[in-house]
């Protein structure tokens, strides 16, 4: 659907102005669905972006520090989301052997067999990119690259 007809306007003072609605309208309908997703599985979409990274990581342990570095939302309380996916079983925090002062954070068993049934229900759903090609793909990943340059 067009974003006019969505946010229920009929102009824009330019296509710069459009295209950064666009963009801020997109990425938050992404983000409702993504969390609505999510939710059936009692995560966030923070919680789902660390479990990812932990995954990524996996066998080797990540810091909170690289987990902030890496999260798609850097305004995210990474100890806090941390400790609720470690009080659901689905990371484990440890005393940094090297550094006494850092933890250490890895993903359970419990928390790779949950990513593993969530990796069917988002693939699922990614299906709703099949209205582009995949050049279209590549060139809006390209064109949302060289916008954040």
């Amino acid at each position: 659907m067009k974003l006019e007809d969505e946010i229920k306007t009929s102009s824009f003072k330019t296509e710069a102005e459009k295209l950064i609605v666009n963009i801020i309208y997109t990425g938050n309908w992404l983000n409702y669905h993504y969390a609505k997703k999510l939710k059936e599985y009692g995560i966030s979409l923070q919680q789902y972006n660390i479990l990812r990274i932990l995954r990524g990581q996996y066998p080797n342990p990540a810091t909170v520090n690289l987990l902030k570095d890496r999260m798609l939302d850097k305004m995210s309380n990474a100890s806090r989301l941390v400790e609720k996916l470690r009080l659901k079983g689905l990371i484990e925090r440890r005393i940094c052997e090297h550094d006494r002062r850092a933890v250490d954070v890895i993903i359970t068993k419990k928390g790779l067999e949950l990513l593993s049934e969530l990796d069917v229900t988002m693939d699922a759903w990614a299906k709703r990119f099949e209205n582009l090609t995949d050049e279209e793909i590549r060139t809006l990943n390209k064109l949302l690259d060289k916008f954040r340059e």
